[in-house]
């Protein structure tokens, strides 16, 4: 079930983020949504579709990004994996481990994207992109975390309902 939930959801959430939070800047960064959703769906407790979720986001991000195909993909992959080895070592602390996740995640996605864009010719300098676009765009993922980590909580919480033992 929650494999098919994905869809609409990422679905909206790529919408949202290419039409109205895209438009909201700080400096040079915006916020990911579909890669805090991602990492917050990864985060929760009883969740064991996380790759699925983060296969699905980065394939809906190809098909609105003008980055070449896959780089959202892999990205939202590296970002998952990321939140998978975190949600094991610090499992009593799931915010930090959300906060944890998303500056990391943040960081492998727009680099990667910066990696990216500089190998096909665009002269970006390292200075002015991490300090105009990659570090603000951090800050706006960063204030959002909570936020979706909550919200995805609600949702897995209604899709894996804690099991009751009865005697």
């Amino acid at each position: 079930m929650a494999i098919l939930l994905a869809l609409p959801i990422l679905g909206v959430l790529v919408m949202l983020q290419s039409a109205v939070v895209s438009q909201v800047f700080l400096l040079h960064g915006t916020a990911d949504l579909v890669l805090l959703a991602i990492i917050a769906w990864t985060l929760q407790e009883r969740v064991d579709t996380a790759w699925h979720w983060a296969l699905i986001g980065g394939l809906l991000v190809n098909l609105v990004s003008a980055l070449p195909l896959g780089v959202p993909l892999i990205s939202y992959l590296l970002a998952t994996g990321i939140a998978l080895l975190l949600k094991h070592r610090i499992w009593q602390a799931p915010i930090l481990a959300m906060f944890t996740a998303t500056f990391l995640g943040s960081l492998v996605n727009l680099g990667l994207d910066w990696i990216v864009l500089v190998m096909l010719g665009h002269p970006l300098p390292l200075a002015a992109s991490f300090n105009l676009v990659i570090l603000p765009s951090v800050l706006l993922n960063m204030l959002l975390a909570i936020p979706l980590f909550s919200l995805t909580g609600s949702l897995a919480e209604q899709l894996y309902p804690e099991e009751t033992i009865t005697v």
